[in-house]
């Protein structure tokens, strides 16, 4: 088993490698918008996992995820024949390709921010001119001894 730093780097260096070929070398029209957004490897240096998004072409048009995953798994073994001379290990790991859900997290929590906004300003819009209830000092006030009392 390697060290995890090794593991680490090799797995930085394959997206790297991957990002670079489908950028330049595979000549898939559908892997236009594909962007590598992680990568990931086992222990062993076996196996990779590589994340990928898929954007689209302008904020009208939904990215075409299907085809791109069907683009990926047709270029496999070019890209992995990229990363095994790119790396020189002494064995090229087997690549997964896995579609990236951080976009559309983080699209879900802007809408979840936006709305705890819009109900942060109903808040406020209704505590203008609001009196609180009860007294100006709502502490007690320490009790004043009496002389009669003893």
């Amino acid at each position: 088993m390697a060290d995890q730093a090794r593991a680490r780097r090799l797995a930085k260096r394959i997206a790297q490698i991957v990002a670079s070929a489908l950028e330049h070398e595979v000549k898939d029209p559908r892997l236009g918008n594909v962007t590598v957004t992680d990568a990931k490897i086992t222990g062993d240096l076996r196996d990779a996992t590589v994340y990928y998004t898929v954007l689209g072409e302008n904020l009208d048009s939904a990215p075409d995820f299907a085809g791109a995953a069907a683009a990926l798994e047709s270029a496999r073994g070019v890209l992995r024949t990229k990363v095994g001379q790119g790396t020189g290990v002494r064995y090229t790991p087997t690549l997964t390709f896995v579609p990236d859900n951080v976009p559309a997290d983080a699209r879900h929590i802007d809408e979840l921010l936006a709305r705890a906004r819009e109900a942060d300003a109903e808040v406020a819009r209704q505590a203008t001119g609001a009196k609180h209830a009860g007294e100006a000092d709502p502490y007690r006030a320490p009790r004043e001894e009496n002389p009669d009392d003893e």
